[in-house]
């Protein structure tokens, strides 16, 4: 096919897409908002000549859907892209806490960053190929799910699915620290705690009492001293809780407890220690629940050669491209485990994701857009 120097983009028109799903409010636990998206994402996708197939969402979920692009064999391996359509902020964030606006070069909103902005650039790159008609040398499809933000419970065997018949995978989840490219993300788990006691009256009976508190309060400190910074290991009780009232032994208490793992051997030794933690009071029980919910994403020496052709193609575009590795999760984590090369933090630049100021660098929009078609032009 012929190229030219020229984007086939125009800030304006990106921008004002963008503000077109922006304002389309989709929190992850409310499966009519996010399906509202989905109808969205769908008709712009029919529009621009695509194929499109939605799977019902289950579990109280929205729905996810899947683009596909008119050539190639339904078998044929492809490239997929991975993206969600479920935001962190609550319904009403966009009539309150955080308006959308632009203010010269930054443009703000619930999901403006993560990652609607980078969602819509890659059906945009997308959208363009079709149009054009234009094919590239593989298939491409791209995923839209629902459930990111809590885990992707709900669609994991549907990535799953569909990464098998992929040779590559672009997660179009924000850019970082100035516009890198993510290739590696720590694993992620979580754990709830239960431990229970015995009540008794804090005055008259004080001795008969087991307290679940007190308990707790020994075991967060051993919890939390497993982090191990020189292997990339973290662990965070975020929450706890317990007890009644002031004068009662506490006969309960709770724990939630989220753990960050740089490989599957940090990973397995660290889980297996806090699966096998013991109460300090034999008369006091503890459950933990839990396990690994995303793998580890390491960079693997393909996933570095296919950083390096994004390089090469952002230097052609115009722009420097580095990369970095996070310990936040996202469903390239499942894809990475499996083998297959893939690159994520390939979205929009901007900041402040799950935040009241959550914003999109607007000078981003063009040349994002242009690494994502250049990437789909030249994958084989």
């Amino acid at each position: 096919m012929t190229l030219t120097n020229t984007p086939p983009f125009v800030t304006e028109a990106l921008l004002e897409e963008i503000r077109s799903w922006v304002v389309i409010e989709s929190p992850t636990d409310d499966a009519a908002a996010v399906n509202r998206m989905a109808d969205k994402v769908a008709a712009d996708a029919v529009a621009a000549g695509t194929k499109t197939t939605r799977f019902p969402g289950t579990n109280g979920f929205g729905d996810h859907l899947l683009v596909t692009s008119p050539w190639g064999a339904e078998d044929e391996p492809g490239i997929l892209l991975l993206s969600h359509l479920d935001t962190v902020h609550g319904m009403g964030t966009l009539d309150g806490a955080l308006r959308y606006r632009v203010e010269g070069d930054v443009a703000y909103g619930p999901g403006i960053y993560d990652m609607k902005g980078g969602a819509m650039l890659g059906l945009a790159a997308l959208r363009h190929l079709v149009r054009s008609g234009a094919t590239t040398p593989l298939p491409v499809r791209q995923l839209f799910v629902a459930d990111e933000e809590m885990g992707s419970n709900t669609s994991r065997a549907l990535i799953e699915q569909e990464a098998r018949r992929a040779k590559f995978v672009l997660v179009t989840e924000p850019a970082r620290n100035g516009g890198r490219i993510v290739t590696a993300r720590k694993g992620t788990a979580r754990f709830d705690l239960h431990i229970t006691g015995r009540a008794s009256h804090s005055g008259t009976n004080h001795s008969n009492g087991r307290s679940a508190i007190r308990e707790l309060a020994r075991q967060v400190l051993d919890i939390e001293a497993m982090t191990d910074y020189a292997t990339g290991l973290t662990v965070n009780v975020g929450v706890v809780a317990g007890g009644s009232r002031a004068n009662i032994v506490a006969p309960t208490a709770r724990a939630e407890i989220d753990m960050r793992v740089p490989d599957a051997a940090v990973g397995d030794a660290a889980m297996a220690r806090l699966m096998a933690i013991r109460p300090y009071d034999p008369d006091v029980t503890l459950v933990m629940e839990g396990g690994l919910n995303r793998p580890a994403f390491t960079k693997s020496d393909d996933i570095a050669q296919l950083f390096e052709h994004a390089r090469t193609l952002a230097a052609e575009i115009g722009f420097e491209l580095e990369d970095e590795a996070t310990g936040g999760g996202s469903d390239g984590n499942f894809t990475a485990a499996m083998g297959i090369p893939t690159l994520d933090g390939l979205g929009v630049d901007g900041k402040a994701a799950h935040t009241h100021d959550e914003q999109m660098i607007v000078s981003s929009l063009v040349p994002r857009a242009t690494l994502l078609l250049r990437l789909m032009q030249t994958l084989t």
